[in-house]
């Protein structure tokens, strides 16, 4: 008999002793049944106790043998302090490696959740875009939109641009420049982009803060960037409306009226100034308690009248172009213009203009009928800004007591000089 065909015996042979013992020792535990519950106590009770007395034997036993062990000899000795010299080098490691998760990945309780917050904070703000103005802005509620004061201040109809491009005018808005906070309401609802405002926010020193929108605005493409810093202190002065978050981190121009987030993602501030190392941000809980004192008392608003003269109308009719009221505007068209258009192919024209700003309008010489008008259009084509420059005249004709245009001659000036802006 060889060796191996030895083992396989010793191995059949232990393996149904261990199977008969088993059968045994089930018998033993099952019947008689009416003392089965009795016996599942009494033998988990009395293995629990073996188990643990032997636990403890053998605990005591080693620690008996860790505390000989150097006095055995010299080279024990050596060992032990090599042994301490390791133990404490990983436990220092240990923490150094917990103060970097924790500087890195926030506190203890916001290691996982930080996953992918990035992604969805670039997902979720959408750039502000007014006439001479350009900011970001959140959603608080499925159809509104937080921003700073100052990113819409004088713009009555500012544009909202989607991470995918497309872009909403806005259709009404309240705001107070004093705490430079700004709420924008549109018609569509998107309630998948919404951040929730906290009641309370409870930022520890040093914890990693992320502040998201979009540098230099339209002026430079592509998905909104994300900063990364950490919490200085909260700031508030018996002057101020709203209390601020200190921070690290750095704001470029265009970012103003961005979340600033927890590194879950979760919303504790407004992006609103920085300096070179320095940037403060409302405080979220100060957002949500301003909201209810939030009026359209200092939010611009169209004023037009074109009736008054066929300088007012172009004006006017320019300015409905910018507010995306194209009804308006179609109806400032005279019945000779609108035999050659319709109001569908009209307002195809424009599908692409965010912006529009009239630099100049004026009775055009000697007449009573036509107005010169320089302009400007902003317009939004694959996720970039074009500019284009016009001149020329409209000749407007009085129908229902309203100038309205007749007939055009309309250029677009390539390269305008400085003094054309004057």
């Amino acid at each position: 008999m060889d060796y191996f065909e030895k083992a396989s015996n010793k191995l059949k042979a232990r393996w149904q002793n261990l199977i008969k013992r088993l059968r045994a020792y089930f018998k033993r535990l099952l019947f008689p049944l009416r003392y089965f519950p009795l016996k599942l106590v009494t033998y988990s009770a009395y293995y629990l106790v073996k188990f643990a007395f032997l636990m403890l034997f053998s605990l005591i036993k080693v620690i008996f043998e860790i505390v000989l062990f150097p006095f055995k000899s010299l080279k024990n000795v050596l060992k032990s302090f090599f042994i301490i010299g390791l133990l404490m080098y990983m436990i220092a490691s240990l923490f150094v490696i917990a103060d970097y998760l924790r500087t890195q990945y926030g506190y203890y309780g916001k290691f996982l959740c930080s996953f992918e917050a990035k992604e969805r904070l670039r997902n979720s703000v959408v750039r502000i875009v007014g006439g001479y103005s350009e900011g970001t802005g959140f959603f608080i509620s499925k159809n509104q939109i937080v921003t700073n004061f100052h990113v819409i201040a004088d713009e009555p109809a500012p544009k909202v641009i989607f991470p995918d491009g497309s872009f909403v005018t806005v259709v009404s808005m309240v705001g107070d420049s004093m705490s430079d906070l700004a709420i924008l309401y549109i018609e569509e609802e998107y309630p998948d982009l919404v951040f929730k405002l906290p009641d309370k926010i409870n930022l520890r020193e040093d914890e990693p803060v992320l502040a998201t929108g979009y540098p230099m605005g339209t002026q430079l493409n592509g998905d909104a960037t994300t900063l990364k810093g950490s919490f200085i202190d909260y700031r508030k002065s018996k002057y101020d409306k709203v209390g601020y978050i200190q921070t690290s981190i750095s704001l470029a121009g265009g970012m103003s009226g961005g979340p600033l987030t927890d590194q879950c993602g979760e919303l504790v501030g407004v992006n609103t100034m920085g300096l070179a190392g320095l940037s403060l941000f409302i405080s979220a809980e100060d957002v949500k308690a301003s909201i209810p004192y939030l009026y359209d008392w200092e939010v611009a608003k169209i004023a037009v009248d074109p009736s008054a003269s066929p300088e007012e109308s172009v004006r006017a009719f320019y300015t409905y172009l910018k507010a995306r009221r194209m009804e308006d505007g179609f109806r400032l068209l005279s019945q000779e213009y609108l035999q050659k258009t319709d109001f569908e192919e009209w307002t195809n024209r424009f599908t692409d203009i965010l912006d529009v700003t009239v630099v100049l309008a004026e009775r055009y010489e000697n007449t009573d009928d036509t107005a010169f008008v320089k302009f400007i259009t902003k317009n939004w084509n694959d996720g970039e800004v074009d500019y284009h420059y016009y001149e020329g005249t409209w000749t407007m004709v009085v129908e229902e007591g309203v100038y309205k245009i007749q007939k055009g001659n309309i250029k677009e000036v390539e390269y305008p000089e400085w003094d054309w802006f004057y």
